[in-house]
């Protein structure tokens, strides 16, 4: 029957004139782009997001702070030269006691008296004039007062030079220089997990736009075909061949073809516009990399079980977060213990005074329980590697979990190809046998969204192996690698 239909050429040509404008209708909803179209692949996605995104800058500015003060105390322990100027006014008022002074002052006088008497040989006047001097000396001597009160003001600028080098700090000063060396390392290892991460989300990206793609084309190429086929249908019933139910069974599977299309469409232009918004662009359209499976496992799961410790970024900055916990408990150590230093100042005035020494400080109570603050650092240590050896088995589940996921999407590529051509074989048989009046309508509609749902669940299977690679490789610590599978021979590509 429609063996005649078809070979009416202006029928022929009324059907492919309908096919395309539904091809354009439906390419200009889905495609519709900036007049600067640009096109990635995802080597070039990467290199992009490993210069330019703004974690990546946070990232390195945070690392080079951490160096910066890595390089800062490189000198501790060095002596310590200061240049003081000390400029001082002051007043002080002090009580001088002048009874000690009085008394030699009285008794000089009077030895000095009695000496010359003896000289002037008096005889017997020299006792009675000398006795008689002694009260007037005294009396004189007695104006002084006993005590005085003396002021002193006065205006000082007094430069000097200062030394102070720690002889002996219990550990504290080593223990600073080991924490900050610490910190400039750990900041690498995070600057290295940030990229992984970042890594990870552009593959989730990237091969989630492709995703869409593929199934947005699945949609419409479904939409195509029921398209034709309700056109078909239309005409097979103008002829009488067909009841206006099949031709409404028709219709109803082209109606839902076209909301796959709209949602497919909604779905791909929101993955698109997370991809440019990650990358900070504006005009990519189009992607060249596609989805892919690889044909072969070509990792060993023994070895990176065994492996992953010394590649993981995640669990070699835990493993540093014990060393500085250790660092801190020798911290805590160290106030415990005593403080030897040196020290010296020389004076830049005219007077040019200068003192050196040593000093030794204990402390004996502060209201800090030293002790307490061991125990607790210790306990912080001890806390560091338990954790550290529980997200080392959270890590080696998702490196099993992730393996045993990739193998099965390889094994469900290989049934899922087969799938895909007995579909095609089912829709030409169906086909056939609906132009033959031997099959129903029913059954042609399901052996075309039968191919279509292959089609889409092969795309969806490519993806679950990507994202299943990448969480891999990222827990291995090895998602850097990732581009080299993309190009691997015996590898399919879903175009």
């Amino acid at each position: 029957m429609l063996l005649r239909l078809h070979a009416q050429p202006k029928k022929i040509a009324l059907l492919i004139q309908q096919n395309f404008c539904v091809g354009l209708y439906t390419a200009s909803l889905l495609f519709a782009c900036p007049a600067f179209a640009e096109s990635i692949s995802y080597a070039q996605a990467e290199q992009s997001i490993s210069k330019d995104s703004y974690s990546t800058q946070a990232n390195q500015a945070l690392q080079q702070s951490a160096q910066l003060q890595a390089e800062a105390v490189k000198g501790l322990g060095l002596p310590r030269v200061d240049l003081n100027v000390r400029a001082y006014a002051f007043h002080n008022e002090v009580d001088l006691p002048l009874g000690a002074l009085k008394n030699n002052l009285e008794q000089s006088l009077s030895n000095g008296v009695n000496n010359k008497i003896d000289e002037l040989n008096l005889g017997g006047f020299a006792d009675p004039l000398k006795e008689g001097l002694k009260q007037p000396i005294h009396d004189a001597v007695g104006l002084i007062p006993d005590e005085s009160t003396v002021a002193l003001d006065d205006q000082v600028i007094r430069p000097t030079v200062s030394v102070l080098m720690p002889l002996y700090t219990g550990g504290l000063t080593s223990s600073t220089k080991e924490i900050a060396h610490l910190r400039a390392q750990r900041s690498q290892l995070n600057t290295k997990q940030q990229q992984d991460v970042q890594c990870f989300e552009l593959i989730q990206a990237y091969f989630n736009t492709q995703l869409q793609k593929q199934l947005l084309a699945s949609s419409q190429s479904n939409f195509n075909a029921m398209q034709t086929h309700y056109s078909n249908a239309l005409k097979l019933e103008h002829q009488g061949f067909i009841s206006k139910g099949q031709r409404m069974q028709f219709e109803v599977a082209k109606n839902n073809a076209e909301r796959s299309v709209q949602n497919a469409t909604a779905n791909f232009r929101s993955s698109l516009f997370q991809l440019n918004n990650l990358l900070q662009r504006s005009q990519i359209t189009e992607l060249s990399t596609p989805l892919f499976i690889n044909s072969s496992q070509n990792q060993n799961l023994n070895t990176l079980l065994k492996s992953y410790p010394e590649q993981s970024a995640l669990i070699q900055k835990m493993q540093m977060d014990t060393q500085l916990a250790n660092a801190n408990v020798k911290v805590q150590s160290a106030a415990k213990k005593p403080n030897v230093f040196a020290f010296g100042e020389y004076s830049l005035d005219e007077k040019q005074n200068w003192i050196v020494g040593v000093a030794a400080r204990y402390n004996l109570f502060s209201g800090v329980n030293n002790n307490k603050n061991v125990q607790a650092a210790e306990l912080q240590r001890y806390a560091s590697e338990l954790m550290t050896e529980r997200t080392k088995q959270e890590v080696e589940n998702i490196i099993y979990s992730s393996y045993n996921e990739m193998t099965s999407t390889q094994q469900s590529h290989q049934l899922l190809q087969q799938n895909v051509q007995a579909a095609q074989e089912n829709l030409r048989i169906q086909t056939l046998s609906f132009k033959e009046d031997m099959g129903t309508a029913t059954q042609l509609i399901d052996a075309q969204n039968s191919l279509n749902g292959l089609k889409s669940e092969m795309a969806l299977n490519a993806y679950k192996y990507v994202i299943s690679l990448a969480t891999l490789l990222q827990s291995h610590g090895s998602i850097e690698q990732f581009q080299s599978y993309v190009s691997q021979s015996h590898t399919s590509y879903i175009r």
